[in-house]
């Protein structure tokens, strides 16, 4: 709650006479790390934006910006004061939902991160959601694993969709669609006309890979380390996309999600492989942190993913 982050910025910065107002002009300040692109942002004058800063620094006793040529930066009690501030204003607006929700799920604001992976189903469940509540605000992130652990621990997102979660911070985690993993390679590869291809064939392909701590690259590693058997790692990318590019140009093997493949399937560019012990069936997760009072929004979104929310996206096929 709102009286939650304000108690946590007075243990961390002792007792301050500071306003709503003001927290909210350093909170623009700190995002955009410009005075003007907050003011217009608050519809307020650059010597307003500037006042309230230099009041707020006055009250704390410490300085949180610091300019460096034209640049201006957060300091550290700047960086420290940004991340209560976003938790303040995050409450603030789930305590505003909540009082909608009393009214009925008619308007709101959800805010869902995922997998890279995840994104080629996130659109279509949050497009059919729409729909339904088409007076739900939505906004999506996609990003890598380890930023959406970030986000979760720091509480910067309603709720994450991704494959297995973290089991180092309390977290709520609910299967709602399978997330099968196959073998790909370019249609003029040897291996796109053998059937069964033992795993000692593949480990004499070099595969591309994800980076460190992906999910997708987990699961690989941990499937190809419990048969005892080496696979040649080569290419690092970031990206379900460039594993998918990289692979349509010969680069090597790799091992990508199904949900990733309908274009590259249905155009011929990339073939999966009939491969020992492939699928490796995964799962992914509607994920929150432990305790978290979802807003009404965030409720909605919850029912419909675990209920009828399959059917509506036309992904019955795919669900747990």
């Amino acid at each position: 709650m709102a009286y939650c982050g304000f108690y946590n910025l007075f243990l961390r910065f002792g007792p301050m006479h500071l306003t709503l107002r003001q927290l909210r002009v350093f909170e623009a300040v700190a995002t955009h790390l410009s005075h003007t692109k907050a003011a217009n942002a608050l519809f307020l004058t650059q010597p307003a934006v500037s006042i309230q800063i230099k009041q707020l620094e006055e009250s704390i006793g410490l300085h949180l910006f610091e300019r460096i040529g034209k640049r201006i930066l957060l300091t550290q009690a700047g960086q420290e004061l940004h991340r209560y501030a976003k938790n303040v204003f995050y409450e603030l607006d789930q305590a505003a939902e909540v009082m909608e929700g009393l009214k009925g799920v008619r308007q709101g604001r959800l805010h869902i991160a995922v997998a890279s992976t995840v994104n080629y189903f996130a659109p279509r469940a949050l497009a059919a959601f729409h729909k339904r509540f088409p007076g739900i605000e939505l906004q999506l992130d996609v990003d890598n694993r380890r930023s959406l652990i970030k986000a979760l621990d720091e509480n910067q997102v309603d709720m994450v969709m991704m494959g297995k979660p973290p089991e180092s911070i309390g977290l709520v985690a609910e299967a709602f669609m399978r997330n099968p993993l196959v073998v790909v390679a370019p249609p003029e590869h040897p291996l796109t006309r053998e059937r069964g291809i033992p795993l000692q064939r593949l480990s004499e392909e070099v595969f591309l890979v994800r980076e460190e701590g992906s999910g997708t690259q987990m699961a690989t590693d941990r499937f190809f380390e419990t048969r005892g058997v080496a696979y040649k790692k080569g290419m690092m990318m970031t990206r379900n996309e460039a594993i998918k590019q990289g692979v349509r140009w010969g680069l090597g093997l790799g091992v990508v999600s199904q949900h990733s493949l309908e274009l590259e399937q249905a155009t011929g560019k990339l073939m999966v492989l009939d491969a020992e012990g492939f699928p490796l069936e995964r799962k992914w997760f509607l994920v929150y942190r432990s305790g978290k009072i979802l807003s009404p929004s965030a409720r909605a979104f919850h029912a419909f993913l675990l209920g009828d929310g399959l059917a509506a996206c036309q992904c019955l096929e795919w669900a747990v």
